[in-house]
């Protein structure tokens, strides 16, 4: 297949024949961070799918950090949503996702029924020292994710870990070993591109303030490198609503899941 080309995308799902709602991962993340609450959709009636994005998970992708970008995974998107027969759909993204989603509504706003951005960023984001980046960035592309994980395991060790990491780590004790696969699993030049776009893509604020669409923005209290993008988001956005979740950080379907699923099912119903 060209690799500039659409890819299929590996996927689990349910509720066939339900509302259609996809729900995309961030950065080193998977379909799986997502399982728990696809059947607990299909219940409230939708067609629920959690796809990996290209160079993730179970979904291949090329050596070349060029074919990562924005417009190359909305392709991908809107392919698996011609796949499945939809014509339009509901759409959350996280993180990473949360940037493609944005593009996705900028690019393809008649193709989505509402918008649900989770712990994202509108522009450029201050999370990890410039020159901690680049190591990063490098080992990744010349050693591989398993090194870049030993690495950052290296310099982060579990005491640094905050509460809620620590809370949910021991609630979850599968979760450490489910993140370092999903990283592992990562195709370094996806790395490379999707950590260049969070910190150095260029601010859609412009453009997304031209949206006509119901959106709901999604933060943990605790993601201080998402919660004042997630502000602005809900602020710029004509039709948005802005939930901050207490206790949550970067991942709050997993960290606070009552009070994630309560604004997902009551935004959704």
């Amino acid at each position: 297949m060209d690799d500039n080309g659409a890819r299929p995308m590996a996927r689990i799902e349910a509720g066939a024949g339900g509302r259609p709602i996809l729900l995309v991962h961030g950065l080193t993340g998977g379909k799986v961070d997502f399982a728990e609450w696809l059947q607990p959709l299909a219940d409230q009636g939708w067609h629920a799918v959690a796809p990996d994005v290209r160079g993730h998970g179970d979904t291949s992708g090329p050596r070349d950090v060029h074919a990562y970008t924005p417009d190359l995974v909305c392709a991908d998107l809107l392919a698996l949503a011609d796949d499945l027969g939809w014509e339009s759909f509901t759409v959350l993204g996280h993180s990473l996702g949360g940037v493609f989603v944005q593009h996705l509504a900028i690019d393809h706003a008649q193709r989505l029924d509402a918008l649900i951005l989770m712990d994202t960023a509108h522009g450029p984001v201050d999370w990890i020292p410039s020159e901690l980046f680049e190591i990063g960035v490098a080992i990744a592309l010349s050693d591989g994710m398993a090194a870049l994980s030993d690495a950052i395991a290296a310099i982060a060790p579990p005491r640094s870990e905050s509460d809620v990491q620590r809370a949910l780590r021991e609630r979850r004790p599968d979760v450490e070993q489910e993140d370092r696969a999903k990283f592992v699993a990562t195709v370094p030049e996806m790395f490379a591109a999707g950590a260049t776009l969070l910190a150095n893509g260029p601010d859609r604020l412009d453009r997304l303030a031209q949206l006509r669409l119901a959106t709901l923005v999604l933060v943990g209290e605790l993601d201080a490198p998402f919660l004042d993008h997630s502000r602005r988001l809900a602020e710029t956005i004509p039709d948005a609503t802005l939930v901050i979740l207490d206790g949550a950080g970067h991942s709050p379907q997993r960290e606070t899941p009552d009070a994630w699923w309560r604004a997902v099912s009551e935004f959704l119903g």
